[in-house]
């Protein structure tokens, strides 16, 4: 037969008898992802300009500004991603560079 009149027993570490909920794992962002634009010495500047505008919904002024950065310092940024959607626009722009018969290439590097 079972004592119910004892008290339960607890151990030094136990917080005294009184039950806490399990933490919460903490939880973080995903990682971002830069797309970039990089330099050759083939691809009209106007192609540039054109991708920027349809794969990343730049105005022509902003894609113009990106397009002489891309000129002047060998890359230019497009955009910040999570993983899938930067690897997916790289993708496409590439493949979009190919039919057109240009070099162009783009790349996604973490952002840290």
């Amino acid at each position: 037969m079972t004592d119910y009149t004892r008290p339960p027993q607890f151990d030094e570490d136990s917080q005294r008898g009184v039950l806490l909920a399990p933490d919460e794992p903490a939880l973080q962002p995903p990682p971002l992802y830069r797309v970039l634009l990089l330099n050759d010495d083939y691809t009209p500047m106007d192609f540039v300009v054109e991708v920027l505008e349809d794969f990343f919904a730049m105005s022509r002024e902003k894609a113009t500004q990106i397009m002489l950065m891309i000129h002047n310092q060998g890359q230019g940024l497009c955009g910040i991603y999570s993983r899938d959607v930067a690897e997916t626009k790289a993708m496409q722009v590439n493949q979009y560079a190919r039919e057109c018969e240009h070099p162009l290439q783009c790349e996604v590097k973490r952002d840290d």
